[in-house]
């Protein structure tokens, strides 16, 4: 299988914004905010009724390491506006169940450190009572993380990631792993950064994550980054839908190790291999209906049978033609009001 592994370094070094290129045909298009998920992580399950973060809880607005620090681990609900760039010393620092995490305005995040929604890890085959849960992360910038800007492990569920804009990180921008459930991973836009988006962290993790890692990806920009966009191991079925894949140079999506991705109505715009369950390692499946193949994009590798989201949660399908024009306008903070 050609790839263009030479090219991956090039391809960081390139400019952030978008190529030019023709605009999509105006179509009806999802709304750029949601109030609530849609996918996996509103699906009652494991206890947990939907995701609704620190509703209930009170407010608190931080500006400084060491107030977010405090505000994330606090037990109970809880919502904590993040306002301005706050600057974390290197490290993975941890949330705890029941939390909003939302950005102030366009231009508030986090740089050096990263967000940790996970109990830690150990060998248990079963979600623990304990395990992290009801969290949603929005309306925030991601940058120069020294490991990963989000992990989320050990049975962790009900998450919500949401019009983030995530680059830059040392390891993987949004990992998600050790039978963690129940996600939705949306309009979030990921640049300048090689190892994207990791579901599954292991072959021979079957034991934690067999039958788990459901996730919902969808109206995510994967802006020139190569690779894992996401690459999946064991979930099945994680939900590709209505995303926009721009210029990446080795893979979209990579599904492996017995995980089956369900793809629709995505555009692949100059992919190289827009999608591929024969990527490395034991082979997945994919199930491919509706996309947008463009400019100069591969062929996709497809086979084998894959679950049917909609026996899970009900959803719309954007016409394809309209999802680049909608997701590079909606992707990313800003949009969400606050």
């Amino acid at each position: 299988m050609h790839r263009k592994g030479t090219l991956l370094l090039a391809a960081l070094a390139t400019l952030a914004a978008t190529a030019a290129a023709p605009a999509a045909p105006a179509a009806p298009a999802a709304a750029l905010a949601e109030s609530a998920p849609t996918g996996f992580a509103s699906v009652d399950a494991w206890g947990q009724n939907g995701t609704t973060g620190g509703a209930g809880g009170p407010t608190v607005t931080v500006s400084t390491a060491d107030a977010l620090i405090a505000a994330i681990k606090t037990t109970g609900p809880r919502i904590v506006h993040v306002n301005g760039m706050i600057t974390l010393p290197d490290g993975m620092y941890d949330v705890a169940s029941d939390k909003t995490i939302v950005g102030v305005g366009a231009n508030s995040g986090i740089t050096g450190g990263g967000l940790n929604i996970g109990l830690p890890t150990s060998s248990v085959a079963s979600p623990p009572a304990d395990a992290v849960h009801n969290v949603i992360v929005r309306n925030l910038t991601f940058r120069d993380a020294s490991d990963d800007s989000i992990n989320i492990q050990m049975f962790s569920h009900h998450v919500w990631i949401d019009h983030n804009d995530l680059s830059a990180g040392y390891d993987g921008l949004l990992d998600i792993k050790r039978g963690s459930s129940y996600i939705t991973v949306s309009w979030n836009h990921t640049h300048h950064h090689t190892k994207n988006m990791l579901l599954g962290h292991s072959d021979s993790n079957g034991a934690q994550d067999t039958g788990r890692l459901k996730v919902s990806y969808h109206h995510n920009w994967y802006d020139r980054t190569p690779q894992r966009n996401p690459r999946t191991r064991f979930g099945d079925p994680v939900h590709i839908y209505n995303n926009y894949f721009f210029d990446n140079s080795d893979t979209g999506p990579a599904c492996n190790a017995d995980s089956g991705c369900f793809i629709e109505g995505n555009y692949f715009e100059d992919v190289e291999e827009p999608m591929t369950n024969s990527y490395s390692g034991p082979d997945g499946a994919i199930v491919e209906r509706n996309n947008v193949f463009a400019g100069d994009t591969g062929e996709p590798v497809t086979g084998g049978s894959v679950e049917d989201p909609a026996d899970y949660y009900d959803y719309t399908v954007d016409n394809p033609q309209s999802v680049k024009d909608s997701v590079m306008r909606g992707a990313g903070p800003g949009t969400i009001g606050l």
